[in-house]
C-alpha cells in the first residue's frame, strides 16, 4: 500500500450545559454551526445537561489533554455555562454556584485551555440567556418545586461572564443582553422559560457564527472536490498532501 499522510481534521468544541447538549437536535444552533463547517473541521458537542461551571472546571481535563497540546488541533472552543450556576441557592443548592466562584471558574477554564494549546483568541464565552420567570415557574411546579431562577440573577451572571471574558482576552456572546435589546420580546427565544426555542437556536447560531467565521475562514476544504479527482489515477488526487 502506498504511503500517505493522515488527514487531520481540526476541531471546534462546544462546551456547556443542556443548552449545548441539545444544540445538535433538529434546527439546533450546534447543528447549524456543524453544517457550515462540513469538510473543514469536526464540531464536537461536549454539552452536559445540568452541569455548572464548578463541575465543568473539574471535568474539562478529562477530554482535552494539556500534555500533548499540539495533538489537540483545536480551532475554537465555546464555553457556555451560567444557566445552572445562577440557580437560587435556597431553592436549588445542588446546581447553584456563587457569583464570584462562577467568574473564577470561567477564568480557570480559560487558563487550562491555554495550557492545552488553545489561545484566548480561539475561545468564545457565551452568557446565560434571560429567564422568563412565569414560564419557567410552570415547569418547576410540574416537577414539584418552587421557582428556582430569576432573570435578574441570570443578568448578574451574564455580566460576570462578560467581565471574565474580557480579563481573559476572549470574545463573548452576551445572549442575556442581546435577546432583551431595545425592549424586544425575548420570550420568543425560549421554549420553557429557560431553554432555547427554534427561534432562540437560530439567534444563537447567527450571532455565534459571526464570531466563529473570522477565526475559521482560512480553514481549507478537506480532500479534493469530487470533480477534481483524476478518474484514471484517483490515488494521485486522494493521497496527496493538500
Amino acid at each position: 500500500m502506498s504511503k500517505f499522510t493522515s488527514v487531520i481534521w481540526p476541531k471546534v468544541i462546544l462546551f456547556g450545559d443542556s443548552i449545548t447538549q441539545f444544540s445538535f437536535q433538529v434546527n439546533g444552533w450546534g447543528a447549524e454551526i456543524a453544517s457550515k463547517l462540513t469538510r473543514k473541521c469536526d464540531v464536537v458537542n461536549r454539552g452536559l445537561s445540568g452541569y455548572n461551571s464548578r463541575w465543568a472546571r473539574i471535568i474539562l481535563p478529562r477530554f482535552i489533554s494539556s500534555q500533548n497540546s499540539e495533538d489537540n488541533n483545536i480551532a475554537a472552543v465555546t464555553v457556555f455555562f451560567g444557566a445552572n450556576d445562577c440557580s437560587l441557592e435556597d431553592k436549588n443548592p445542588q446546581q447553584h454556584v456563587p457569583l464570584q466562584e462562577y467568574s473564577e471558574n470561567l477564568k480557570e477554564i480559560s487558563r487550562f485551555l491555554t495550557s492545552a494549546g488553545v489561545s484566548a483568541d480561539r475561545v468564545i464565552f457565551i452568557t446565560p440567556p434571560p429567564v422568563h420567570e412565569p414560564a419557567w415557574e410552570k415547569e418547576c411546579i410540574l416537577k414539584g418545586c418552587p421557582l428556582n431562577r430569576h432573570n435578574s440573577a441570570a443578568g448578574q451572571y451574564a455580566q460576570a461572564c462578560v467581565q471574565a471574558a474580557g480579563q481573559c482576552g476572549s470574545d463573548v456572546l452576551d445572549l442575556w443582553t442581546l435577546m432583551q435589546k431595545d425592549g424586544q420580546d425575548y420570550t420568543v427565544y425560549l421554549s420553557d422559560g429557560l431553554h432555547l426555542s427554534e427561534k432562540g437556536n437560530q439567534f444563537v447560531a447567527e450571532h455565534l457564527w459571526r464570531l466563529l467565521e473570522s477565526r475559521l475562514s482560512d480553514l481549507p476544504f478537506i480532500l479534493p472536490y469530487w470533480g477534481d479527482v483524476d478518474p484514471k489515477s484517483p490515488e494521485s488526487s486522494l493521497l496527496c498532501d493538500q
